[in-house]
């Protein structure tokens, strides 16, 4: 029998609709609540930093499936379905008698799984009369995303680029000018957060708390602006449910069905679309998938973060949310893995967490490297720096199988290429990245400075 490498939908099977596990979750997310009050949020109180459909998506925690804007659906047309790939040469490397299967989300126009929820964003912004976006972004994935989303429909953007990242990735910067934004270096001058920022540490390197205070704080005092997210909240894993809802039809299609299913972790927008559609069969029907959130050893907010209410920002310009948090005042290590830098978990994700219904393991940078150029040399494709953790976890759950000689089925979520990536590339084949140590006792006194919120 002839092996089948790729399975795609056709344009008219693409999901009509988003699926919203807050509808079926037994534990319902705590709420957001207004830092000035401690109240529990409102739509309403959202609408000056969002738009206020994505305001009411965000609370919503009643309706289990969302329907996707024809307008929006379109636009998925120009690089959807992404194809669900068996990965016959990672298996054959790695000598597994396990089925490894991934979601390729690295075909999109810009390279990556954040299109998914950029259109979408820019569709109600645009439909709301917003004539500017503003957002931030680390590697610059979600930056790309979002600046070709605001030119499909209209709309000028600002993107605030972690320093870091700004520097290390110039193509991604001048990915997201070529499609017609402004980038800034995050922090800058250009805001009083980041005006009190480079006071405080002049030569601070920026994180994506840092860079999300800046966007909030130009989208608050620019007329017609609304501020837009590429991950962390609830609405925006909400869009990227539609890869999960299309692996699941594309699993049915190979006649598997995942016992194992992974994502990289940085606020938790692609662990949640993989995962989501296929949690709802765990949390309805008592399916016995694992879930397992891989997020990077030196920004372990998952393994070794506290849960409690936090800033989802650096300035302390968003709501409290209640997650897993290492404290907005951490500053990461300079990892490659820039989209992954982030301090908290979303709301959902830290309560499912808290419920035992997913894991999270924590992966080494040289580690995720090592995985990377496994697969690229196996399956061809270069992955970026933050799917090189979901493809670790996935070799060690492999061979945890060859081990057992258990015939496991393994799913995982190839969020990006990394050939805007390759500088991080040449430094780790160079022999020049190393891990990051993160003693307990640093944690513990950022958790410490922010117990009174």
């Amino acid at each position: 029998m002839e092996k089948k490498k790729r399975y795609f939908l056709a344009e008219e099977d693409i999901p009509r609709y988003w699926y919203n596990i807050q509808a079926d979750m037994v534990n319902k997310p705590m709420p957001p609540l207004n830092p000035a009050t401690k109240q529990p949020l409102k739509p309403e109180d959202l609408y000056p930093i969002f738009a206020e459909e994505l305001s009411r998506q965000e609370l919503n925690q009643t309706d289990a499936w969302i329907e996707i804007p024809e307008e929006v659906r379109e636009m998925y047309k120009y690089y959807r379905s992404t194809p669900l790939v068996r990965a016959y040469g990672l298996e054959k490397a790695l000598g597994t008698p396990a089925h490894i299967y991934f979601k390729n989300e690295s075909v999109s126009p810009i390279g990556s799984h954040k299109l998914n929820s950029a259109l979408a964003q820019a569709y109600y912004c645009k439909k709301e009369g917003v004539t500017n976006v503003t957002t931030e972004t680390g590697a610059g994935q979600w930056g790309a995303a979002l600046s070709y989303a605001a030119k499909v429909f209209g709309l000028e953007a600002a993107v605030y680029q972690v320093k870091i990242s700004y520097e290390q990735k110039p193509y991604r910067r001048s990915i997201m000018q070529t499609f017609g934004a402004q980038v800034t270096a995050s922090p800058s001058m250009s805001t009083r957060a980041g005006k009190d920022i480079l006071t405080k540490n002049p030569n601070y390197q920026g994180s994506l708390g840092t860079a999300i205070s800046e966007a909030i704080e130009l989208a608050r005092t620019t007329p017609n602006c609304k501020y837009t997210l590429g991950s962390v909240l609830s609405h925006v894993t909400l869009h990227q449910t539609i890869i999960g809802l299309e692996a699941e039809k594309q699993m049915e299609m190979a006649g598997e069905y995942p016992d194992i299913i992974i994502g990289c972790f940085g606020g938790g927008s692609n662990f949640g679309g993989i995962c989501f559609p296929f949690m709802r069969h765990s949390i309805k029907e008592g399916k016995k998938t694992r879930y397992i959130a891989a997020e990077p050893a030196s920004c372990p907010k998952l393994t070794r973060g506290h849960f409690q209410y936090d800033f989802g920002d650096e300035a302390g310009y968003t709501p409290l949310l209640p997650m897993f948090t290492l404290g907005h005042n951490f500053a990461p290590a300079n990892i490659h893995a820039g989209g992954l830098r982030y301090h908290g978990a979303g709301v959902i994700v830290s309560q499912l967490l808290k419920d035992g219904l997913m894991e999270a393991t924590d992966i080494q940078q040289l580690e995720s490297f090592d995985a990377g150029c496994l697969f690229a040399k196996a399956e061809g494709i270069i992955p970026a720096p933050e799917s090189c953790h979901a493809i670790a976890a996935a070799i060690n759950e492999a061979k945890a199988c060859k081990e057992s000689g258990e015939e496991k089925v393994i799913l995982f979520n190839l969020s990006g290429h990394g050939l805007i990536d390759m500088a991080a590339y040449d430094q780790y084949l160079a022999g020049n990245l190393t891990n990051y140590e993160l003693k307990d006792e640093d944690i513990q006194h950022n958790l410490d400075e922010i117990k009174d919120l």
